[in-house]
């Protein structure tokens, strides 16, 4: 069993009712020896799986597994517009994942993390167990069931369950086995590799030029350095927005995928790595397993990877550990430590003025004196210097002197014939702006500061979310922020899909959800938090509604670096060009001034 874990009264209950059934079938087939490994959590990931069987393949005397998903179900039939989903009776929300579905989900991952079973597919099955459901109160979902490997057995075929424990485990002890599961190595498999690398080949061809080129090329050499060397480097990559580091990370991803060497992406954003998983690995459930976030290789062994690339690294954490986290885990840990132990060559691709919240500490300078600390050798590249992929790396050095952020005073905005900034009068102006734009093929989406409530939406009368709140009030304009979960709320997308979904234009976005995307067009709203007082933009912490801010933890000083980052995370969202609007008259009037030559 899964030791030190943070579970629900409901989910203890959940084992009352269905481990011990489970147990007294092994026992009634003669199997008492089969290790049963409850709440098995899936490799490099927070999933967990009800119960994992070990034991003795009854033919070949090999390793034998069982993946088992528990339901208590007692009616439930295949959803009609989705036959992978189910309704069950007197369960409200969304329809559920097919269990048997969910139990082959669990048994392709570990055979795709897993090196013992690398060799060995057949060495793990998986079922669905419906214990509580007669066959014909279930009777559609065995439709769904068209794999070998993957069974469905419910309170009425539970003598044929019986028979299954039987033929496929042998009366002998399943601890070694269990042993060998929890103790392998995890890494890609090459069949998982091959199949990401086909996945990014035949998306759109990415063009490295200069500086990116250059990355791109010295990560490679790191890969090979280290394989014939036996040499670990850390190499960090750094750039602001448009610069290109996410190209640079596919085409290492794809890259080193077809090579056949270990590697994964991650972030420490969902809202990114959900929309990587989405469009780069889409039509592959299996490539977005590739998508990893920083806090899941806590428990990774050491150079398990030939390379990690950490994308967005500026999101890295103090620590890796919350409070759901087990308290083995809770060591305090750096979690940058984590991720360079992770790989032989661990890849950071980061914009130190995209710290954003209190705890993130992705700076070039921690990377370096963590892998110094260990001996390694860092090579660092920027692309600041010599290329953009969009945007305006004027624009952006604009931006760095009027928030502060680079020691520059901020000057009047002398234009770019490649982009656009201007001043709207009003939120309306702002909001027509961005439509026109719109209207004309291009991306368009508003941001702005987080300076008021976010409210949870209005609910019907099942309790169920039905309409965003307009919390964002200016005069008698109002719209609401986006949404704040992973479903969607009328037209409006979830959280992780605003930048993307056409129907995120309805809502003003957070700096949490905006960071990391791009559009075309990109409004800002500057809130009461950063105003121009005596000759200066000075940020005023009490006008935030960030809770990020509210702990007293955090300095003043800590507090206004935060804002004065957020606003530069939302100022460069744009490719085209960035409407400004300010809610305070002196700053609106300020900025008016600084951006006269562009009108």
């Amino acid at each position: 069993m899964a030791a030190n874990l943070n579970v629900s009264d409901s989910e203890k209950r959940a084992w009352d009712r269905s481990l011990p059934i489970l147990a007294h079938d092994l026992v009634e087939a003669g199997l008492g020896q089969v290790e049963m490994l409850i709440e098995y959590q899936l490799p490099l990931t927070s999933k967990r799986a009800d119960v994992v069987l070990a034991g003795v393949d009854r033919r070949t005397g090999g390793d034998a597994y069982v993946v088992v998903e528990l339901k208590q179900w007692s009616h439930a039939e295949v959803w009609e517009d989705d036959e992978r989903r189910v309704l069950v009776q007197n369960m409200t929300g969304k329809p559920k994942l097919h269990p048997s579905l969910q139990a082959k989900g669990y048994s392709d991952y570990i055979l795709d993390f897993l090196s013992v079973l690398a060799d060995h597919p057949d060495a793990l099955h998986a079922v669905a167990y419906l214990h509580n459901a007669a066959r014909n109160d279930v009777i559609d979902l065995y439709d769904v069931v068209e794999d070998n490997r993957t069974r469905l057995f419910t309170q009425t075929t539970r003598g044929a369950f019986v028979d299954y424990l039987r033929d496929r485990f042998a009366p002998a002890p399943g601890a070694p086995a269990a042993d060998r599961l929890l103790s392998s190595e995890v890494r890609p498999s090459k069949q998982l590799l091959k199949l990401a690398a086909e996945e990014i080949r035949n998306r759109e061809q990415f063009t490295l030029l200069a500086e990116q080129r250059l990355a791109y090329e010295m990560v490679l050499h790191a890969v090979d350095k280290a394989q014939h060397e036996d040499l670990k480097t850390v190499v960090v990559i750094t750039g602001g927005p448009g610069s290109g580091k996410s190209v640079i990370a596919l085409s290492l991803l794809g890259e080193l995928s077809r090579q056949g060497r270990s590697v994964l992406h991650a972030t420490g954003s969902k809202s990114f790595t959900q929309t990587m998983r989405r469009y780069v690995a889409k039509g592959s459930s299996k490539t977005k397993a590739m998508f990893k976030y920083f806090n899941n290789f806590m428990e990774a062994k050491k150079n398990g990877l030939d390379v990690l690339i950490c994308d967005e690294a500026h999101r890295i954490r103090e620590v890796s550990a919350n409070r759901y986290t087990a308290a083995r885990l809770r060591t305090g840990r750096p979690q940058v430590d984590e991720l360079i132990d992770a790989a032989r060559v661990p890849v950071f691709l980061l914009d130190e003025h995209q710290v954003v919240r209190p705890g993130e500490m992705g700076t070039v300078a921690q990377i370096q004196a963590q892998a110094e600390s260990k001996g390694l050798t860092v090579h660092h590249v920027s692309l600041d210097e010599q290329f953009r992929c969009g945007g305006s790396r004027k624009y952006e050095e604009w931006v760095l002197a009027l928030l502060g952020l680079d020691g520059d005073t901020p000057t009047p905005w002398e234009g770019d014939d490649h982009f656009d900034v201007t001043l709207a009068d009003s939120p309306y102006d702002l909001e027509a702006q961005l439509k026109t734009q719109q209207s004309h093929g291009y991306s368009a989406r508003m941001t702005a500061g987080f300076c008021w409530p976010w409210s949870d939406p209005q609910k019907n009368h099942l309790g169920q979310p039905t309409t965003l709140v307009s919390d964002v009030v200016i005069g008698e304009w109002a719209r609401p922020w986006n949404v704040k979960g992973d479903r969607s709320i009328g037209d409006a997308p979830p959280s992780d899909l605003w930048a993307t979904h056409e129907g995120g234009f309805d809502q003003v976005g957070c700096v949490y959800t905006a960071q990391g995307f791009e559009y075309d067009w990109n409004g800002v709203i500057l809130g009461p938090d950063l105003i121009y007082r005596d000759g200066s933009l000075i940020t005023v912490r009490s006008a935030s509604k960030d809770p990020a801010l509210k702990p007293k933890t955090v300095t003043d000083t800590q507090a206004d670096r935060l804002i004065r980052n957020t606003y530069k995370v939302l100022l460069t969202r744009g490719m085209a060009g960035t409407i400004l609007y300010s809610t305070d008259p002196e700053t609106q009037t300020y900025l008016a001034g600084l951006l006269r030559a562009e009108h």
